[in-house]
């Protein structure tokens, strides 16, 4: 496994060692030991899946009641994932990575408790895997507008083109929103 940071402190993107052959590929997407070893969350409580269309947009979601950090990664297609610190005492406060995950490329993001997260589908469809370290919790679920212009992440889409969840059409400008202390 091939660890990166990101410009977000915090934010990692996990490469695990792809076997290929003939018949196609084999990659371990979670060990206990490597994890722990690497420092990373050890403990999971949910395992979470979607499956989504092309120029679906998903997010920006945190919570702010059981924060979770998420492990993510797409098991079929590709999307273009992001997170968004939001720590308002950070130096990095409102600023985001892009970081594209595909069934492919194996890739997976590190997002850890602070941060928002999104996802555009960049294929047909899409399977987004991803463990969290807490449980969800509706009471604390916030969301932030995911073309919130302070916050400017290029998505490669044009606006119009881009399939929101009405909850997530409304979500709160970055300058209002309840963010992390």
């Amino acid at each position: 496994m091939n660890i990166e940071e990101t410009s977000l402190p915090g934010v990692l993107i996990i490469t695990p060692k792809i076997y290929t052959d003939s018949r196609g590929a084999f990659w371990e997407t979670w060990n206990l030991k490597d994890f722990e070893t690497a420092g990373l969350p050890a403990t999971w409580v949910q395992d979470n899946f979607s499956v989504s269309k092309k120029n679906v947009v998903r997010g920006i979601h945190y919570q702010v009641i059981q924060p979770q950090g998420k492990l993510v990664r797409a098991a079929f297609g590709a999307v273009l994932d992001v997170a968004v610190d939001l720590r308002r005492n950070s130096p990095c406060f409102g600023k985001h990575v892009a970081i594209e995950l595909s069934a492919e490329n194996g890739r997976m993001l590190w997002i850890p408790e602070g941060f928002g997260h999104a996802f555009l589908v960049l294929t047909e469809r899409a399977g987004f895997a991803y463990k969290v370290t807490d449980y969800y919790n509706p009471k604390g679920e916030r969301t932030i507008v995911w073309n919130d212009p302070e916050i400017g992440i290029q998505w490669p889409i044009k606006p119009e083109e881009a399939i929101v969840s009405d909850k997530d059409a409304q979500g709160a400008m970055l300058a209002a929103a309840e963010v992390f202390a």
